[in-house]
């Protein structure tokens, strides 16, 4: 490559490496999962979106979603976005979690949900997805009826929009699946 070229992959950071400002955003994955997940290390070249990861991630995780409901909004925007990297991991995270494998798989097979409920929120997240925000009032509707309300069609929004930032940047950086997600291993 000559001096004016300018690579095309994404650096993936460790602390050392890293701009100031994700330094000690980086030192918080590594306290956490005891590693620096490959994500958070092509994130931390930008520390603002790094920072936005990691608080959207925590809000998400807050949110009235229990663990089953939290893995079917994950990886129903990883699945759609094809995300060679958060399906893998969200398996992973999905397991830690103690979610049924049943949803798990039903999620990275683009199968039927074992629960209507479940198959709701999966519906309606992949509409919100797909539609970019647009969704009708009858499918809001159907939602609701399912037994969900406004707090959890707002919510599904903020997963969305942590699965952006994740999903995108997995994509252009074509980040390496961290080694203790490597077995679930999974292709679009």
């Amino acid at each position: 490559m000559s001096t004016k070229e300018k690579s095309t992959t994404l650096t993936n950071h460790s602390i050392e490496t890293a701009p100031e400002g994700s330094k000690a955003l980086l030192q918080k994955s590594l306290d956490a999962y005891g590693f620096i997940p490959n994500l958070h290390g092509v994130l931390a070249g930008a520390p603002g979106l790094l920072e936005g990861y990691q608080i959207l991630h925590e809000l998400f995780s807050k949110s009235s979603f229990d663990k089953d409901e939290l893995t079917v909004v994950w990886q129903t925007i990883n699945v759609e976005h094809g995300c060679h990297y958060c399906v893998p991991a969200h398996t992973g995270i999905a397991k830690q979690m103690k979610v049924d494998d049943a949803i798990t798989e039903a999620l990275r097979n683009q199968t039927a949900l074992p629960s209507e409920k479940l198959q709701a929120l999966h519906n309606m997240t992949l509409l919100v997805t797909k539609n970019r925000g647009k969704v009708s009032k009858d499918a809001i509707k159907t939602f609701y009826e399912a037994g969900y309300n406004e707090r959890h069609l707002l919510e599904i929004i903020l997963g969305l929009s942590q699965k952006v930032i994740s999903n995108y940047t997995n994509s252009i950086a074509e980040t390496p699946v961290d080694e203790p997600f490597q077995s679930f291993a999974w292709e679009k």
